[in-house]
């Protein structure tokens, strides 16, 4: 998905303590095995504050409420009060060769303790050079030394904050030819090394099993599935070059038959909860909610099945 630059806080900038009865009630909403929640975005914030949106919880981008004194932090601070929260961020840019950005992170630890989200994630992948950040989540070859590299920055990342973060699986048009490991066991790795967890975007594996033809059903067998704790569904666009179709991670229409699909074949194994993310072209509220009852009943049919069975 398509982020923007980091919002950097002065780490003097202290923000105003929440009252208590905000920061205990969130203690108390966790996301809980099999639950199906979407992406929080800025029209639908209404919708939440007034609680009446039935869901069963909401991730947001983290780098969109570091600003203590925004209306989107007054916005938070009602909606935490009625749903369990994951937040996603798309600007620690961990496979950069840049020293992490101390007050992006200290403005990520901040709104991280005052809110105390069920989880907190991230992304395989860079997006700044010496300074300069891009509007995007750029891969890196998979290889030993990149291995090493990102692996030290999850540590670095979770010792700092104090807690596990996820780590998603990224989209990609082009591989590396020095790539030596395969994403799927180089997250496995990544896991192995920093005790992250892992958050995968059914969406992602689908798109790069297409572009660079990778076999989605064996990713997923690859990947050690104690480590997964999220799920992302979400959708692409076909574009149509001279060399012929690729698809598109744009993150900004109703989830595909094929991913679906491999949600059914992954919910078998995999009970982390799951989420509709739409980050571009953002529909009416209720279009989100219709994907959602539809994870509710996909994975209902699986879990009947094996009922049954």
């Amino acid at each position: 998905m398509l982020s923007q630059p980091p919002l950097l806080m002065n780490i003097s900038q202290q923000s105003h303590p929440l009252p208590s009865s905000v920061s205990s009630q969130q203690a108390e909403l966790k996301i809980a095995e099999l639950a199906i929640g979407i992406g929080l975005r800025s029209p639908h914030h209404q919708n939440f504050m007034d609680a009446q949106t039935a869901v069963d919880w909401l991730e947001l981008h983290s780098e969109n409420f570091f600003d203590p004194q925004s209306p989107q932090r007054f916005q938070l601070n009602s909606i935490a009060e009625h749903y369990p929260l994951s937040f996603h961020g798309v600007g620690l840019s961990l496979g950069s060769s840049d020293p992490l950005n101390t007050r992006h992170l200290q403005a990520l630890k901040d709104l991280i303790e005052e809110y105390n989200p069920s989880l907190v994630s991230e992304h395989l992948s860079w997006s700044s050079n010496k300074g300069r950040y891009f509007n995007d989540l750029l891969p890196i070859p998979y290889t030993v030394e990149s291995l090493a590299h990102f692996s030290d920055r999850v540590d670095q990342v979770q010792n700092y904050l104090g807690r596990q973060i996820l780590i998603e699986n990224p989209t990609a048009y082009l591989s590396f030819d020095s790539s030596t490991i395969h994403e799927s066991e180089f997250l496995g790795k990544v896991h192995e090394r920093t005790g992250c967890g892992l958050l995968l975007d059914l969406n992602n594996i689908y798109v790069n099993s297409i572009n660079l033809g990778l076999d989605a059903s064996e990713y997923l067998t690859n990947i050690p599935v104690e480590a997964v704790q999220e799920i992302h569904l979400a959708g692409f666009t076909r574009k149509q070059l001279d060399t012929g179709e690729i698809l598109i991670d744009t993150h900004g229409s109703r989830v595909s038959e094929p991913v679906w699909q491999l949600f059914k074949e992954y919910r078998q194994i995999c009970r982390a909860p799951a989420l509709i993310e739409w980050d571009t072209d953002i529909p009416e509220l209720d279009v989100l909610l219709e994907e959602a009852q539809r994870a509710e009943n996909e994975q209902s049919e699986v879990l009947s099945r094996r009922v049954v069975a």
